[in-house]
């Protein structure tokens, strides 16, 4: 296995994490495509972008390491199902007016990466961290109590990309191939999904010479490339360190939402955000000065 380059898995981490943090600005690009549909143009082109990765950047031998081991095409199935129930949840959040929970559970995965990090991988925390913790877990605290109930579709979300995450982290697979191997594994739910469902925006071939069907195009590298540096810096940080480097996805997601599309910040809202910025603040300040010693 590579050894750990702490900084270039931050570099990594920060790419993947910026890149989902401007999914909204895609997203509205394509307002009028269905989201269901829109996540098996992501599976298919993403299916076909992997694959030409594959060819230019080449990785010797990576298909006969999985063919001759079944343990690990198991992982990447488990992975892949994982990824996909994320997927799929989300979607149904969005079309059932359920955004407010939706968003609450890109701030609780970062805690649940920190738990599963310390339970199941042995990772210690320094007291910097404690307090980054503790900060941010007041901020989630905070969230949940607004929503009044338990976001039983937060857990889902932050749960299934926590665990997608762990495995990725554990598995001997490198980031390209096994995402590729994980999406082609999805590839045939997403065609059923197009031969049962022939009148989707897509069937019409005239959609085909719209800007829209650019984008779906672009679903590809759009979903690919950040996964991608996921993976990697899976790889290369502890996974309570990428778990709070994912605040940065919702933040840009929270300004991007006030500052472009006008939408409204109650106070409630905004203690829980404080509280989650001053725990991100905290774990950066540790994480530099323990790059420094070094």
């Amino acid at each position: 296995m590579q050894a750990a380059n702490p900084r270039r898995g931050y570099i990594l981490g920060l790419s993947a994490y910026v890149i989902w943090g401007l999914f909204p600005l895609y997203f509205k690009a394509i307002a009028s495509v269905p989201a269901a549909e829109i996540i098996v143009h992501r599976v298919l082109w993403s299916a076909l972008f992997g694959g030409l990765l594959l060819l230019v950047w080449k990785h010797p031998g990576w298909w006969r390491e999985l063919r001759d081991n079944p343990k690990r095409l198991a992982i990447l199935a488990l992975s892949g199902s994982l990824i996909a129930g994320n997927w799929l949840t989300y979607v149904w959040s969005v079309n059932s007016g359920r955004m407010l929970e939706a968003s609450l559970g890109y701030y609780i995965n970062p805690l649940v990466n920190v738990l599963l990090g310390m339970l199941l991988l042995g990772e210690r925390l320094r007291r910097l961290q404690w307090v980054a913790v503790g900060l941010a877990a007041v901020g989630v605290a905070q969230q949940v109590w607004q929503v009044g109930s338990l976001p039983w579709v937060s857990l889902v979300l932050a749960l299934t990309f926590g665990f997608y995450g762990l495995i990725r982290k554990q598995a001997p697979v490198k980031a390209l191939p096994g995402l590729v191997v994980e999406t082609w594994m999805l590839v045939p739910i997403a065609l059923a999904w197009l031969l049962l469902n022939p009148t989707a925006h897509s069937a019409n071939m005239a959609f085909w010479s719209t800007s829209e069907a650019w984008w779906l195009v672009a679903a590809g590298p759009v979903t690919l490339i950040p996964l991608v540096c996921f993976n990697a810096a899976a790889r290369h940080l502890p996974y309570t360190t990428l778990g709070f480097l994912q605040y940065l996805a919702p933040t840009l997601v929270l300004l991007q939402a006030v500052l472009l599309f006008d939408e409204h910040m109650s106070p409630a809202s905004l203690v829980a955000f404080v509280f989650i910025w001053a725990g991100l603040a905290v774990y950066s300040i540790d994480a530099w000065l323990s790059l420094r010693k070094r």
